[in-house]
């Protein structure tokens, strides 16, 4: 597919084999002007599952944003949501942005707006449209550019269907190609003649970067002439600019629209002289002035090269030569790289508060912390009763591990030593390791090691193994920061198998109280459905029940616990008991209803709910119903025709002692189905609920009203198959079958 150029240079679109960059690249240039953007890219989807690349981009220097090439589809930034939900997402300023993703603030700080599009096409989905432009403080995004950027999603997607069907590949490989801007213009003639006036180095550049006019005292102080430097990157031309510890300088300027200031060290050309750096951004491109500085106390400090001993105690000094250090940063995918490796630590620390489950602490971790230092296997090994148990594993021959699951604190082994001591274990070799080792196996002859104890507040928790392909050393920097994200991780992982052991209880806890069977009787089918929340969600309190009245009538009960876990469960099970003392006592559904809302409050367990409780008849398909605060249900006639119910209902239970539940009556007549249902099944993030209602509606009307079974099966199936399912579920399904017709 189609690749960038070196990144150093301004890549083209020319340079793709196919015509699906062409494509993208005037999808994301048609965006960025329809909304007023000064930026726009395009992701798609990868190769590989669950991965999107940025494919193209333009109107900001595309090795600025390398690490956000790469974008796992579960992750909390806004391109994965969009990709995700199928939603726009919509970011008017910096505030909403914090609000709503801190990952993404915490990497581009910088007042900006954005704006995330996805691209789809009936159920597929292509990946996203992204613009970037001016912040509007408090202003939320209009509805004109809404749909103008929709209109131009729907276009993109129209012609990436076409170029499906015409053969060509719609998924993305490679790094992303640069769409240039027209080249940039030297200026009026005057405008030239009064700069070159200046004592102060100034250059102009274009919205990517790009050298335009350069006047006399630059060329004097870069010793370059301008036809050296016009048309370049600026990266490129001034390879000692490109250093990660400014990059944050060059993306706030470039995104915020304010001046800014910072001093630079010149690499090898002018070894030791110190610059003054200022950026005047404007909407069509960048002043850039250089002026000659003492090096300033809060000079930025360069990381330490791959030379430094990797040997070397991590607490000791490390005496490095910044000249030599500048010059290994004039390849500028090198420089990239670093970047990159600053940016991803502090978004592993960002994502793992935000991990749930042990499964997702391992994941974040593979997906940022790997890339960062260039890794390539991770193993994660857990403590339990002194034996070392391998919980998550990546890039490792298959069963290599195996060999270690289990291990006891008494084997020498260096993921078990690196826990019993506390102490990290670098290896800059594998012919090390194996020297340190003895006997050990070995999965690969060539590569590093690095082992991590995983301690929480004192208390272990387990060991990480980081893997490299080829030999590497371990600077004091990188030895430093590995150590502390161990203690992140482990931090996580502590928290998480809390959360697994109490979801475990709840779902037990949950799974006991649910009915296990359903009472079977002449003239009617009922069939109950179940689903917990996906990984990441607490257990919640959602039940269903049928139960057998004293007086021959059959009760049908759904309802819906607020909040989740060993709490929610409990109450519901408290609330289901308490609806069946009630039923079975002979009462009305007013009654029922009101009685469990009284015992709600009564056991003030800082909890409500939502209820729904309906009396049949099977004999005559006569209805009593009440209602508390829960959706409405959908009845099915025998000819297909489905309708939402319109049940006269009162506040959620455990709000208002006062509080009433009238009584609404209707008929089922044979052959029609009842469906009752908790929210889980028809809400969204960023749908209304009345769209996921209708959803529903049209599927149970489109289903086989027999077998009932496999009618609850087709009404669920969807979300059965969404990853990323914030509630849990109940269905009970109702028809008649036989009696007064």
């Amino acid at each position: 597919m189609a690749r960038a150029d070196d990144a150093g240079a301004a890549p083209d679109t020319t340079d793709a084999p196919d015509a699906t960059a062409q494509v993208l690249a005037r999808a994301a240039v048609n965006a960025m002007e329809a909304v007023g953007g000064y930026a726009a890219g395009v992701y798609l989807r990868s190769p590989t599952t669950g991965l999107l690349l940025m494919a193209v981009f333009t109107g900001l220097p595309l090795q600025l944003f390398r690490p956000w090439w790469r974008m796992q589809v579960n992750r909390p930034y806004p391109v994965a949501e969009a990709y995700r939900s199928g939603q726009a997402v919509h970011l008017p300023d910096a505030e909403s942005a914090m609000r709503r993703f801190p990952q993404l603030t915490a990497g581009l700080p910088f007042p900006f707006g954005s704006l995330y599009e996805p691209v789809t096409a009936g159920t597929e989905r292509f990946g996203v449209l992204v613009v970037l432009r001016e912040a509007t403080p408090g202003i939320p995004v209009g509805t004109a550019d809404r749909e103008r950027l929709r209109g131009a999603a729907e276009q993109l997607a129209a012609d990436l269907t076409a170029l499906a069907a015409a053969g060509a590949r719609t998924l993305w490989e490679g790094d992303p190609v640069g769409v240039p801007a027209p080249p940039p213009e030297a200026g009026a003639e005057g405008a030239r003649r009064a700069a070159d006036r200046l004592a102060q180095a100034v250059l102009s550049l274009d919205r990517e970067g790009r050298i335009g006019y350069v006047n006399t005292a630059a060329e004097d102080l870069l010793g370059l002439d301008g036809p050296h430097l016009r048309g370049r990157l600026l990266w490129e031309a001034l390879p000692w600019l490109g250093h990660p510890a400014y990059e944050d300088h060059f993306r706030a300027g470039f995104m915020s629209g304010e001046p800014v200031h910072f001093p630079a060290r010149r690499g090898r050309h002018a070894p030791g002289q110190w610059l003054s750096v200022d950026l005047y951004p404007a909407a069509d491109g960048v002043t850039l002035t250089l002026g000659t500085s003492a090096k300033p106390a809060y000079a930025p400090e360069s990381r330490a090269g791959p030379d430094v001993d990797a040997d070397a105690d991590a607490d000791a000094d490390v005496d490095v030569d910044v000249d030599a250090d500048m010059d290994a940063y004039e390849d500028l995918d090198a420089s990239a790289d670093e970047a990159s490796a600053l940016y991803r630590p502090v978004a592993l620390a960002i994502a793992l508060t935000e991990a749930v489950t042990a499964r997702q602490v391992s994941a974040v971790v593979t997906e940022e912390l790997l890339p960062a230092f260039g890794g390539r296997q991770l193993a994660i090994y857990l403590l339990d009763e002194r034996h070392l148990h391998l919980a998550w594993e990546t890039g490792f021959p298959q069963g290599f591990l195996d060999r270690f699951d289990g291990v006891s604190l008494d084997v020498r082994l260096p993921g078990v030593e690196t826990l019993t001591s506390g102490r990290p274990l670098f290896f800059e070799s594998m012919q090390h390791l194996a020297a340190a080792y003895p006997g050990i196996p070995l999965d690969a002859d060539v590569g590093a090691r690095a082992f991590l104890p995983l301690i929480a507040s004192g208390r272990p928790v387990g060991s990480c193994i980081l893997g490299f392909d080829s030999p590497r050393g371990f600077s004091p920097e990188d030895r430093t920061v590995l150590t502390a994200l161990a203690g992140l991780i482990a931090q996580a992982l502590a928290r998480a198998r809390r959360y697994d052991s109490e979801v475990e209880l709840a779902r037990g806890l949950q799974s006991a109280l649910l009915p296990h069977r359903l009472p079977v009787r002449e003239h009617v089918d009922t069939v109950g459905r179940y689903l917990p929340g996906t990984q990441g969600m607490d257990v919640g309190g959602d039940w269903y029940d049928v139960v057998e009245t004293g007086t021959g009538l059959l009760a049908l009960v759904i309802g819906d616990v607020q909040g989740h876990g060993v709490a929610a469960a409990a109450t519901m099970g408290q609330l289901r008991s308490a609806v069946r003392a009630f039923a079975l006592s002979g009462s009305t559904p007013a009654q029922v209803v009101s009685g469990t809302n009284q015992l709600l409050i009564d056991l003030d367990p800082g909890q409500f709910a939502s209820c729904c409780y309906m009396l049949l008849d099977p004999a005559s398909g006569s209805v009593t119903a009440a209602r508390a605060g829960h959706p409405q249900p959908l009845l099915r006639h025998p000819d297909g025709r489905t309708e939402v119910l319109d049940l006269a209902g009162g506040v959620v239970l455990g709000i208002d002692q006062e509080a009433s539940y009238p009584v609404t009556e209707l008929r089922l007549t044979t052959g029609s189905v009842l469906a009752l249902y908790t929210d889980g099944l028809v809400e969204k993030p960023g749908l209304d609920i009345d769209v996921g209602v209708e959803r529903l509606r049209t599927a149970l009307a489109a289903a086989r009203p027999s077998p009932l079974a496999e009618t609850a099966d087709r009404l669920i199936s969807e979300a059965g198959n969404t990853a990323d399912r914030p509630d849990d579920i109940a269905l009970l399904l109702a028809s008649r079958t036989g009696g007064d017709p």
